[in-house]
């Protein structure tokens, strides 16, 4: 069965907007945030303190903060590491190339 485009309107009188498409530079703009090189590491910090910026290519932003680990060991700030790992974690996994990258993504943790 077909459906009209009048059918799309869904009774507003404007058309359904297509769902936008992530962006295809998506996997290397994850590989440029997930390096193990200090350029890496503070191109992250600030993607991550300007998240809207970059709301077109859905990342997972979400952490709970490497969860067992204390937050301020030997007076080294883990949590933005933590973030960083998670956030490279999370978008590997959901991006369905986990494997290929974990290794990398731990080592850029303990580069930070």
């Amino acid at each position: 069965m077909a459906v009209s485009a009048a059918a799309l309107t869904l009774g507003t009188g404007l058309a359904a907007a297509p769902a936008s498409a992530v962006p295809a530079d998506k996997a290397q703009v994850l590989s440029r945030w997930t390096q193990t090189d200090a350029g890496s590491y503070n191109a992250f910090v600030s993607a991550r303190n300007n998240q809207g910026a970059w709301s077109a290519y859905r990342f997972n932003w979400s952490t709970d903060y490497c969860s067992s680990s204390p937050d301020n060991p030997f007076g080294f700030p883990f949590q933005t590491a933590c973030a960083r790992h998670d956030f490279g974690y999370r978008n590997y996994k959901e991006m369905g190339a986990f494997n290929a990258n974990k290794a990398r993504v731990d080592s850029a943790f303990y580069a930070t």
